[in-house]
């Protein structure tokens, strides 16, 4: 799905979390949401998130002094422009996302297991998942030397309900009925409907924290890893290392000039000369030559992103259940994965929750391709012989490619499907969701919530096939508010398998991030979040020159 779509109306204030899609304005289709994952929290219902920095970070980033300290590099994202921004809540790129990390904290930061940790918070606590008060670290200071207080937390999160900020989460904020400083370092919230997943809300770029009464933006004053040494929307940033960051021995790096190269195979040879050090959005096409070089690497990075097949569920032939299985077990997943994205990709299972996500259902079947039983199915539903296109485009990544195989797949079964490639202007707001059988793309989103609520609620108005279930609708408001982790777990897990079972969904392969990545760079790894380690590599890499 592209992220440059006009925003549907939303259901009601309080389903308010699948409002995340108004985030994907402007952005490009794979950067919109990538940074935030599947992911979720364990959350008692009086329950508390607390930790020390040192133990939460330990899975993230690579402890400090274990790095080796000093040196400049030159990074080049996919895109940029002069609509560039150091205002959180107005970020809409992935050259926006990578320095807000540079320049910020938020109060909780994705790891790279998708389980949001503590950052600026030192303690959350919440009761019945409607109340959360946040206890703040007390030894951290903004880049102008002003120490971190509740009032700028109040004022960080408060700003996105005003329209005159022009915040990309001002809907998401609905839910926050109430924001007020508790204490000097201590901020309560309190929500108009419980939602345990708060903790990954909080993670988001978007809700970075800045300094009390921030008009100014350009010298990006935060808490983060990095000072602003020179910022030119459009052009480049230059990040200079917070000597005084409040994690002891972070970062490792002095300087980092950030860039954007936005044609993909000029981006690959900047890299490969030695012009940039690590670059993002790499083509699979791309990585052989990548691989072939002894003074690189190519980074995989699996992550929530798929395309899918489309069989609408309100109108013939997918009214048929027999139809929809059939489809189903035509799509070669492992082909799809090897020949369309050159193994750069995992295995789906016709659900939206990926592979190693917090609360993925280990204990479904896996669809395997089976011509002979989709042949079957179909002489059952009375249509072996019928004719029909199948719409797809290069908007939607890859599924051109997937329904050329789908075509010959059908071939063996009896099912004549005629492609049409439609263009990239208008598929989405055109075709999308308007054929008996299409394809979407879809971006991931921070919870499974977010994603069960804007794609297979049945009210939902991205319900892309039209499904309605009376039972996962249940599911989905009991697990919203659901405070015990293993129950909200087993309910996710029914919605899958009743997604998989019954929807008009096929999913077969989840699409990896690819970045290039110089071997003198150490302590880079793979972040499901997006590229650039999910966008945070900032303060977890070093040069090893």
């Amino acid at each position: 799905m592209t992220d440059n779509k006009n925003t549907p109306e939303l259901i009601s204030g309080q389903d308010s979390l699948r409002v995340f899609e108004s985030l994907n304005r402007g952005m490009s289709r794979r950067n919109a949401l990538q940074m935030l994952g599947v992911a979720g929290v364990a959350a008692a219902g009086a329950g508390s998130l607390f930790g020390a920095a040192g133990k939460l970070f330990a899975e993230e980033a690579t402890p400090a002094g274990k790095g080796k300290p000093g040196g400049r590099i030159r990074v080049a994202g996919m895109s940029s422009s002069t609509a560039d921004t150091l205002d959180p809540a107005k970020g809409a790129l992935s050259t926006d996302y990578v320095r807000h990390f540079m320049f910020y904290n938020g109060l909780t930061r994705f790891d790279k297991h998708l389980v949001p940790q503590l950052q600026l918070a030192e303690r959350i606590d919440n009761t019945d998942a409607t109340l959360w008060t946040i206890t703040l670290r007390k030894d951290v200071t903004f880049h102008n030397g002003k120490s971190l207080t509740a009032a700028d937390v109040v004022f960080s999160l408060s700003r996105h309900k005003d329209p005159l900020t022009g915040s990309k989460v001002m809907p998401l904020m609905e839910q926050f009925a109430e924001i007020k400083a508790s204490g000097p370092n201590e901020v309560q919230i309190r929500l108009s409907a419980p939602n345990a997943e708060l903790p990954s809300i909080l993670a988001v770029s978007h809700l970075l924290i800045v300094p009390e009464g921030t008009t100014d933006f350009s010298k990006g004053i935060g808490t983060g890893p990095f000072t602003v040494g020179e910022f030119k929307p459009g052009v480049r940033s230059i990040a200079v290392r917070n000597k005084n960051y409040w994690k002891p021995g972070l970062p490792y790096l002095d300087e980092i000039e950030f860039i954007a190269i936005g044609d993909e195979p000029s981006r690959v040879n900047a890299l490969l000369s030695g012009d940039v050090h690590m670059i993002n959005e790499v083509n699979p096409r791309s990585t052989t030559r990548i691989a072939a070089s002894a003074k690189h690497r190519v980074v995989d990075a699996p992550s929530g992103n798929y395309t899918d097949l489309i069989i609408r569920q309100d109108q013939l032939p997918g009214k048929s259940p027999e139809f929809t299985q059939a489809m189903k077990l035509l799509l070669d997943r492992e082909q799809v994965k090897s020949a369309v994205f050159r193994g750069f990709a995992v295995v789906g299972n016709d659900h939206p929750i990926a592979p190693g996500s917090r609360y993925f259902n280990t204990d479904l079947p896996q669809t395997v391709y089976d011509p002979e039983k989709a042949r079957f199915l179909l002489k059952k539903a009375g249509m072996e012989k019928i004719t029909m296109p199948v719409m797809a485009s290069p908007a939607a990544t890859g599924s051109v490619d997937i329904a050329v195989l789908l075509q010959q797949s059908a071939k063996q079964a009896g099912l004549t499907l005629n492609v049409n490639r439609l263009p990239s202007d208008g598929y989405w707001s055109n075709h999308w969701m308007k054929h008996p059988l299409s394809f979407g793309n879809i971006n991931p989103r921070p919870n499974a919530d977010v994603m069960f609520s804007q794609f297979f609620q049945s009210k939902a108005p991205w319900n892309e096939s039209g499904w309605q279930n009376e039972q996962f609708d249940q599911l989905l408001m009991l697990a919203r508010g659901e405070t015990d982790d293993a129950k909200r777990a087993r309910m996710y897990g029914d919605m899958q398998a009743l997604v998989h079972d019954h929807c008009g969904i096929g999913v077969p392969v989840f699409i990896s991030n690819i970045d290039g990545v110089d071997q003198r760079i150490k302590g880079y790894d793979a972040n499901p979040l997006g590229g650039f380690m999910g966008y945070m590599f900032a303060e977890q890499v070093w040069l090893d020159a």
